[in-house]
């Protein structure tokens, strides 16, 4: 337990105090179960707004709401990785420019894509709308826990990411990815093209960036997070309206 509110301090900005003995290698199974947390608190926002509001406002208030509840985190982190990995310059200039705090072109677009893709697709989501809500944030946030285990860390000189690194979660630490995959079977076929969705992305995302840094920081981690949010929810919307 004390690892998962370690995890949910790192993860969002509840205020649950500054964590105390902080050992991030031990954080990274409990993310998935902070996904879960945050698509539960997500839930219970839909719910309220969808009282005041119509569904195209109250998926502009989800989206906010998950901006928001994760400090913008892994939103910061998309715009430092499309800033860099998106500049066709050297993996060493493309370090120098995602360490960067000002946020360029590239970076702004990424940002502006995704929260549209996001609205997009929780604006569509038809049946099982509280499920997905559910399960998509721990979906994505567990995707980075395989970002930790298969790449290595890509900044030699260090950074913020680096403490996840200095010792690498077992295989079997990783399936408490089961949580959210045996949650989607309540979805019937549709949990078969999201689970295949969610591991295809997971594994192209793995060998770009080993193709194009030779491994991993904090803000590609964050861009992980963030690209499949926004390709869960639109994958949740197949064929809806049809």
């Amino acid at each position: 337990m004390k690892q998962f509110i370690s995890a949910l301090q790192f993860l969002t900005i509840l205020p649950l105090g500054k964590p105390r003995d902080f050992d991030a290698p031990k954080t990274i199974p409990w993310f998935p179960v902070v996904g879960l947390a945050i698509g539960f608190l997500l839930v219970l926002g839909d719910y309220v707004f969808s009282r005041l509001w119509p569904v195209t406002i109250v998926s502009v208030l989800d989206v906010l709401f998950l901006a928001v509840l994760s400090g913008g985190l892994h939103l910061d982190g998309l715009g430092d990785t499309a800033d860099g990995m998106l500049s066709h310059r050297s993996l060493e200039q493309a370090l120098t420019i995602m360490r960067d705090s000002r946020l360029g072109v590239m970076g702004l677009l990424a940002i502006v894509f995704i929260l549209v893709i996001k609205w997009a697709g929780i604006s569509s989501l038809g049946d099982h709308r509280a499920l997905y809500l559910l399960i998509i944030p721990a979906y994505s946030r567990g995707a980075m826990m395989f970002g930790m285990k298969f790449l290595g860390y890509g900044r030699p000189q260090g950074g913020l990411g680096a403490d996840f690194f200095s010792d690498k979660p077992p295989i079997y630490a990783l399936s408490i990815i089961l949580l959210p995959i045996c949650i989607s079977l309540w979805l019937g076929l549709m949990a078969i093209w999201l689970n295949a969705l969610f591991i295809l992305m997971t594994t192209l995302i793995l060998f770009y960036y080993k193709r194009r840094m030779n491994g991993i920081t904090g803000d590609m981690l964050g861009a992980m997070a963030e690209i499949e949010e926004g390709g869960l929810f639109l994958i949740a919307c197949l064929g809806v309206g049809q």
